[in-house]
């Protein structure tokens, strides 16, 4: 039985001068990026060229040796594969817009301090892409977020759910959101203008 090689190592191999070692990675990965793609572009050709645009940039980040996230290379290539996504929304202006406003700005409503927008933020995205991300809050925020966005729940349901007081439930929802926006801007992702 033939033993894969972890991404880390094969990572370590390119950098190192082994072309193949890129390949093997591309080959890996390849069928579920260029799915997650196609599911929101609904297009062959510019999934095609989101594919090769991806791959540039992970290329670019590994050449310089600013790459840093062991062992996540695959949420790492997801999240640029993401940001291209909304680029061409954003370039074909077809993106959702909040606030009457002419630019789209996803965490428009983050500092709300009521947090009464936060339903609408994740379902007018492109849907599920946050779930990558929200995958790195610690367990406790995840759900409290995954209740309210996902399963609309009232703080009231979420406290009774979860046997934590509503203050407790709205402080994990707030500091949710505090934290997906520093993983946003550690990974500068760009989801704004």
């Amino acid at each position: 039985m033939e033993v894969q090689i972890e991404d880390s190592v094969l990572i370590r191999s390119y950098v190192n001068g082994d072309e193949r070692a890129l390949e093997t990675l591309i080959n890996r990965h390849n069928q579920r990026i260029s799915s997650f793609i196609y599911s929101k572009i609904n297009d062959r050709g510019i999934t095609e060229d989101i594919f090769q645009d991806t791959f540039i940039k992970v290329i670019r980040t590994l050449k310089r040796g600013t790459y840093s996230e062991e062992g996540k290379f695959f949420p790492w290539v997801m999240r640029i594969a993401h940001n291209l996504i909304i680029d061409h929304f954003r370039k074909s202006s077809r993106m959702p817009m909040y606030d009457g406003s002419d630019s789209f700005n996803v965490f428009s409503v983050m500092g709300d301090e009521k947090l009464n927008a936060e339903n609408q933020l994740i379902k007018n995205q492109i849907d599920s892409d946050l779930s990558i991300l929200i995958e790195e809050l610690p367990e406790d925020q995840k759900e409290v977020l995954l209740m309210r966005i996902y399963k609309d729940m009232s703080f009231k349901e979420i406290s009774e759910n979860t046997g934590v007081s509503i203050n407790t439930a709205l402080g994990r929802m707030r500091y949710a959101l505090i934290n997906l926006r520093k993983i946003i801007n550690e990974n500068n992702i760009v989801l704004t203008n």
